[in-house]
């Protein structure tokens, strides 16, 4: 016996699937015509702009109102970039600028972009408060390692709205205090409610008071509210925090239910979705690699729950209304033309703020980019100096085993320019930069979160709080390193 139609298209309605290539398989289409609230891009579903545009006209063609999603952070998190890096300074960068109006600016033009190839939902800003310095996650997607951050997070929700693009903020309750990636296990924020409301959620009413339209659950464990279990699955945290205190009344987004943060270990159903919408939640993000098949346990999954009381309908009947406003918000979508095409972000500063020492006189140095591994969430976007070097040798080493006499050896008598990301908590990273600049001129480019760690004995060290390709171009240009070609 097949499952009731009326409820297959209610549980349907709440679910954000994903499908693998370049053009939506028919079932991902058909899916959309028979309820599915949409689906998520990711970095495999992204050749070039006339593509993309294609894949979501084959979307909205099996239904008008289909959510199509997308992570397109800037700076470190990109997709629609992810095989170059992103043109534009990510959060970090414009956090540590200080300039809201060009934090608008940035992410008018994101928008504008995202609009343009027919997607709907962004799923950003991050507006964490990386108040870890070791945090694996956040770092520099987030605006800064305090609450003073909120305006500029207010003014990207404020950018992207206005090019027709839902935001959706992320990771509430806050994601910021974490030492461990909740895409490969749960981690445990143990403080008190009144801990977060200082140092945590201010960022978050901020953007719940510019009319921000969608929030996105993290997957943390802050035993005060949510006990043993995710922030995602805890009513207390969806209901009574963010709805209640914050009077948010938009669509609540779970993070990917793949993780291992809401999954632990367990088989990929139906049962996190379920504790999810039970919990509060509106709009399930299924994750990265789903079928058809995939998609059909979840829809039973719920619909069984529904059927023997483990759901209320009212309840997920609330949630797919959310879904489906959050899909009718402002159908008026538009490009603004002279904001979307990113080549004005390579002149937004993105190094120049974040230096000390002497940064002329660098006579064909010898670039060292040290090997580091990326996050989920970042992709293996390439990064560095290297795309915008004119006549300047490059290496790649690990800094955990490589030695200090052999990169001089290399440099033969050169400076060396050693760049890095996050070096003060990379394997043999700091130990490396230390050991070479006490015999040889060194200057360190930090493309990470740089914490407050700082080298000691080099010739210069530059922070860009990110590794965009416009982050990069702004560090080559600082050190005068690119041809009169680079610039923009």
């Amino acid at each position: 016996m097949g499952l009731d139609p009326g409820l297959r298209r209610l549980a349907l309605g709440t679910l954000l699937a994903a499908y693998p290539g370049p053009v939506p398989p028919d079932w991902a289409v058909d899916l959309v015509a028979e309820g599915l609230a949409g689906h998520t891009l990711f970095g495999t579903n992204i050749h070039e702009p006339a593509q993309v545009a294609a894949g979501t006209a084959a979307l909205r063609a099996g239904r008008a109102d289909v959510l199509i999603a997308i992570d397109e952070e800037g700076g470190d998190v990109t997709r629609l970039a992810h095989a170059t890096g992103s043109p534009w300074p990510g959060n970090a960068a414009l956090g540590a600028v200080d300039d809201v109006a060009l934090t608008r600016q940035v992410h008018e033009a994101i928008g504008a972009e995202l609009a343009g190839l027919g997607i709907t939902v962004n799923l950003a800003p991050t507006v964490d408060v990386n108040s870890a310095d070791d945090n694996p996650v956040i770092g520099t997607r987030s605006f800064g390692a305090t609450r003073s951050g909120s305006p500029p997070r207010r003014r990207r929700v404020e950018g992207l709205q206005s090019a027709g693009i839902a935001a959706c903020a992320k990771h509430f309750p806050g994601h910021g205090a974490t030492v461990t990636d909740s895409h490969h296990e749960l981690p445990t924020v143990d403080v008190s409610p009144a801990v977060l409301r200082e140092r945590d959620l201010p960022p978050f009413a901020a953007v719940v008071d510019a009319g921000v339209k969608a929030i996105m659950t993290a997957h943390i464990r802050v035993p005060a509210l949510t006990g043993d279990g995710p922030a995602t699955f805890s009513r207390a945290i969806l209901v009574d925090l963010l709805r209640g205190e914050y009077g948010f009344t938009g669509a609540v987004v779970t993070d990917a239910l793949e993780m291992k943060g809401a999954a632990a270990g367990r088989r990929r159903d139906g049962a996190g979705g379920v504790r999810a919408l039970a919990a509060g939640a509106d709009l399930l993000c299924i994750g990265a690699k789903v079928n058809a098949a995939l998609v059909e346990r979840v829809v039973a999954e719920i619909v069984d729950a529904l059927t023997d009381g483990r759901l209320d309908r009212a309840r997920v009947e609330e949630a797919a209304g959310r879904a489906a406003a959050l899909a009718a918000w402002d159908p008026r979508r538009h490009r603004l033309a002279d904001r979307g095409t990113g080549s004005w972000g390579y002149a937004a500063p993105a190094a120049r703020y974040a230096s000390r020492g002497a940064l002329a006189g660098l006579d064909r140095p010898l670039v060292v980019q040290l090997y580091a591994a990326s996050t989920i969430a970042e992709g293996r976007v390439p990064w560095g100096l290297g795309p915008h070097l004119a006549n300047v040798e490059q290496v790649g080493v690990v800094a955990a085993e490589t030695a200090p006499a052999t990169l001089r050896e290399l440099a033969a008598g050169r400076p060396i320019v050693l760049v890095g990301r996050h070096l003060h908590r990379l394997p043999g990273g700091a130990e490396l930069v230390d050991a070479l600049a006490a015999e040889h001129p060194v200057t360190v480019v930090e493309m990470g979160w740089p914490g407050r760690w700082r080298p000691t004995g080099v010739r210069a060290f530059v922070a860009t709080y990110g590794a965009s390709h416009a982050n990069g171009r702004a560090a080559a240009e600082l050190l005068g390193l690119t041809g009169a070609d680079q610039r923009v």
